[in-house]
């Protein structure tokens, strides 16, 4: 059989397209089997990423209490499946032998942490916050404010206002914050008297 030039060309192109479009289906079918072989057995639950207030959805899955693999959620719209590298390495955050577990403390003039329980450090955070509002709390105010007299002319008069605050605390919230726990945090915060209330978000 003779065969051209022209012909040879022809054939061997069409068996190296037919020969990838095989390689690259039979590739697929080994990821998509490797990726179920992998969460085989494993308990999926849907989440929301915690890093900052776009709220993608994350689908993590968990063998024996550890988490084993963490991807987009596709079913979400507000991130079609996708992550960012942050929401991707999410995982890192339970499984990692770095991460702290307890709550470190150096007191005043110390050179070394160590480690306390939460409970004592929760303890240690209200007394705090506790002394700071009682010692920079202040019921009243005074104010220059215009006011016009029986002649028709207007003073500057200094009166006192109740006001019921505290000028010695901050709060800045987190925009991983939804918008009910934000109403629930101002409603904390205004209840100690804080002022001087602003939100990451708007940073």
């Amino acid at each position: 059989m003779d065969v051209s030039r022209r012909d040879f060309l022809k054939l061997a192109g069409s068996t190296l397209a037919v020969g990838s479009v095989a390689g690259v289906a039979s590739a697929k079918d080994a990821d998509v089997a490797a990726a179920e072989l992998r969460i085989k057995g494993a308990k999926r639950t849907t989440t929301v990423c915690p890093y900052c207030s776009v709220g993608c959805s994350i689908v993590v899955d968990t063998a024996d209490g550890k988490i084993i693999n963490v991807e987009g959620d596709p079913d979400s719209p507000i991130n079609e499946g996708t992550l960012c590298p942050k929401g991707a390495s999410l995982y890192q955050m339970a499984n990692n032998e770095t991460r702290l577990v307890k709550p470190l403390y150096r007191a005043a003039g110390a050179a070394e942490w160590k480690e306390v329980e939460w409970g004592w450090a929760l303890d240690q955070i209200a007394r705090k916050v506790k002394d700071s509002r009682d010692r920079t709390f202040r019921a009243t105010s005074k104010s220059k404010v215009r006011e016009k007299k029986p002649d028709g002319t207007e003073v500057d008069v200094e009166k006192e206002f109740t006001v019921n605050r505290t000028e010695g605390i901050a709060h800045i919230g987190s925009a991983a914050m939804d918008n009910e726990e934000c109403y629930v945090m101002q409603k904390l915060v205004r209840s100690w008297g804080l002022t001087y209330i602003e939100h990451q978000a708007r940073i």
